[in-house]
């Protein structure tokens, strides 16, 4: 049977993508991307579904809470998820071109950058920069959006259109951390500015603290409704990949205005 032989490296990258990408609660045999991404590497639902869980009882969010997956977890299982959480940038770029590979016929991330850069008419090595660059910058959205369960941290606004994936440590500052989807929060675009340019922060525990200089708001109904009514409110908070403490205590140190 299928399900007897080793897992490979690159099916655990491929499911260590799939993990990032849906939400926790989602990693069951019925899922349509589980069903995909069993159909793609030859394993069952259930079989990815319990390698998405091992993921999860990993994560120390969820080992704090006590979610446990399978006994004995492999050595491999846990050597994917420390490559992932060790050099983002390069294990998502290399889960992206995999599923590029093993999908030639889906509307992939890699397939959407391509077309986007042949129609910028761009060549050689610039090519090779950009789509890796793009490649990072569309997962760490997709990421983010989902783990968030497509909600703005604090507006709880949920149309797609309307929301980005903030970085706490600006993409400038931090190429290791760019695509850490602990650098991450999904904000709609008046938070995303906020947050960006110092008008924002959040506390140590996950509160919404705004700038005094907000106060120079006019009018003051605009002041409450978006920003007074969430002042020292808890954020909503992800499904796994926390914001980093290290990385938020950078933002309100260097990046928030006082």
């Amino acid at each position: 049977m299928p399900e007897r032989r080793n897992w490979t490296r690159e099916e655990l990258i491929l499911a260590f993508n799939l993990y990032c990408k849906i939400p926790f609660g989602q990693y069951n045999q019925r899922n349509s991307e589980v069903i995909k991404l069993s159909k793609m590497i030859d394993r069952t639902p259930s079989s990815i579904a319990f390698k998405l869980g091992n993921f999860a009882s990993l994560d120390p969010y969820h080992q704090a809470r006590g979610i446990g997956g399978l006994p004995n977890i492999g050595k491999l299982d846990k050597e994917i998820y420390s490559e992932f959480s060790n050099n983002w940038n390069e294990l998502s770029f290399e889960s992206e071109m995999l599923l590029a590979q093993k999908f030639p016929s889906e509307d992939t991330i890699v397939k959407k950058v391509e077309k986007e850069i042949e129609f910028e008419n761009k060549t050689g090595k610039e090519v090779l920069r950009s789509v890796k660059t793009r490649v990072n910058q569309a997962f760490f959205r997709k990421v983010i959006v989902s783990i968030y369960d497509s909600r703005c941290a604090v507006s709880n606004i949920d149309l797609p259109e309307l929301l980005r994936a903030s970085h706490i440590i600006p993409w400038a500052k931090s190429e290791k951390e760019r695509v850490n989807p602990a650098n991450g929060i999904c904000l709609s675009a008046l938070y995303d500015r906020a947050f960006d340019e110092g008008f924002m922060t959040i506390s140590e525990d996950y509160t919404i603290i705004f700038s005094d200089r907000l106060r120079k708001i006019k009018d003051e109904k605009a002041y409450e409704t978006f920003f007074g009514n969430y002042k020292n409110q808890p954020m909503n908070l992800p499904t796994k990949f926390y914001p980093s403490q290290e990385f938020l205590k950078f933002h309100r140190e260097i990046i928030f205005k006082r």
